[in-house]
């Protein structure tokens, strides 16, 4: 196979094979306990490129894996063809229609800093340095969610190269089956070059977090559960118990301690935001407080989630309320009492439009769950069965049936096709077979082995 490879696909970016200079970054992954080992990689700068390559694999019957930012790593691609697309990262924007465009490779603080001009905002995640197709392909929960719904529900037009080599523009009216997967399927059936989604007007928001000292994890869960509940759509919250390192990038309360991190992103009037978080103000006494009126492009103020590339392990369920049970067996597994690896366990509020189907139909799953639960380790070889162990405690709690893609983790194909209900999964797999009937994209979270 090595002697095939010397056969390069002719595209205009450079093509690695392991032991090249260049191979290691071009492969480097944000999620660095994920390691990709193909047996070469494209640095594709168009989608020509990206059907070139996937051609070629074609003709040397490998499997082929995508990568662009690298945050959503969380299986390594080995033994195929990986295809890089960071070097494809235009956005344009349509202030009139409120409608973005995004390469392959864009980030979303990319979009955010096109649409923020105009009064317009992406429907974008806890961290502006995500890549745009990756997250959205997922689902994406953002912190405009409860009032706008999933990133996927406002998607108009897709550009994909599906395993046949062909670059195919999809949409509502255009191969309607494969627009309808792809939009919650996310890697399965094809490489995405390029999305075309709405944008919303949010030039601005009420929010930030609130940290609070881990002592008071329990009363701090507690009054969450309740409050939560009975938010107004316009307010989307998680709080997360956070386990961050004593190091200089961390602000010195915050260090070496569990602290409890209230996050908070409220489209409304400041006063009314104020009103409504009065309870979590007066349910412990906090060590930060930086709740404010902000623009959108201060959106990563909310969950102020790492910028560097970590190792990490993770995984997600699904909870249809916070009872008190619930609440004790998280503190219980993740509370002031035990000592894990496991830097962050979130609860994030659903509920609100996450539970709306959106205006064309989609393959999201996990829609009508209220919370997510979500647990990140840390992901050193040595420490992985102590991390397995300390999240399936942290989860072992009162599910619904399904899963979200983007909190599923490494997941085999069996849990993720346990995301879906069975006429959903049913058709993901009709489509999955029609387009990619040799299972070429069977990397990162895959619906078939």
């Amino acid at each position: 196979m090595t002697t095939a490879l010397t056969s390069l696909p002719a595209v205009a970016g450079p093509v690695y094979v392991p032991g090249d200079e260049g191979f290691a970054a071009e492969v480097f992954s944000w999620n660095v306990a994920t390691t990709h080992e193909p047996l070469a990689v494209v640095g594709a700068t168009s989608a020509q490129d990206v059907a070139e390559a996937v051609r070629w694999a074609g003709t040397l019957g490998l499997p082929v894996a995508v990568q662009a930012t690298g945050h959503g790593a969380v299986r390594p691609a080995k033994g195929g063809i990986l295809i890089t697309t960071t070097r494809m990262a235009e956005v344009s924007v349509d202030p009139v229609a409120r409608v973005a465009r995004a390469a392959a490779g864009a980030r979303w603080s990319q979009v955010i800093a096109a649409a923020a001009p105009h009064g317009l905002a992406p429907l974008s995640g806890s961290s502006s340095q995500v890549g745009v197709v990756g997250y959205t392909l997922g689902g994406g929960v953002g912190p405009l969610g409860r009032k706008h719904g999933f990133a996927a529900d406002h998607v108009r037009r897709v550009e994909i190269v599906t395993a046949d080599g062909a670059l195919r523009t999809v949409d509502a009216d255009h191969e309607a089956d494969l627009f309808w997967a792809v939009r919650g399927g996310k890697g399965n059936f094809g490489i995405v070059t390029a999305i075309e989604f709405d944008l919303v007007a949010a030039a601005e928001f009420f929010g930030g977090g609130i940290y609070y000292p881990g002592r008071h994890a329990s009363k701090i869960l507690e009054v969450y559960s309740q409050w939560s509940a009975r938010l107004p759509e316009e307010m989307s919250t998680s709080v997360a118990l956070l386990r961050l390192p004593d190091a200089p990038m961390v602000p010195p309360p915050l260090r070496g301690a569990l602290t409890v991190h209230l996050r908070v992103c409220f489209l409304g009037r400041p006063e009314e935001g104020e009103a409504l978080l009065a309870p979590m103000r007066a349910a412990a006494p906090s060590i930060i407080d930086d709740i404010a009126v902000l623009p959108y492009a201060a959106i990563d103020a909310v969950h102020r989630d790492p910028t560097d590339p970590m190792p990490s392990r993770e995984r997600g369920v699904l909870l249809d309320a916070l009872t008190p049970e619930t609440v004790e067996r998280i503190v219980a597994a993740a509370g002031p009492d035990v000592d894990i690896p496991v830097p962050m366990v979130e609860i994030r509020h659903l509920g609100g439009a996450f539970t709306r189907p959106p205006a064309v139909a989609n393959a999201v799953s996990g829609r009508g769950a209220q919370y997510v639960l979500f647990a990140i380790g840390l992901g050193l070889p040595e420490l992985a069965p102590v991390v397995d162990a300390a999240i399936e405690r942290i989860l072992a709690v009162d599910t619904v049936p399904g899963g979200l893609m983007n909190f599923s983790g490494g997941a085999g194909p069996e849990a993720i096709q346990a995301n879906w209900a069975q006429a959903d999964r049913d058709r993901l797999l009709r489509v999955k077979r029609s387009y990619d009937p040799t299972n070429v994209f069977s990397s990162g979270q895959p619906l078939l082995p």
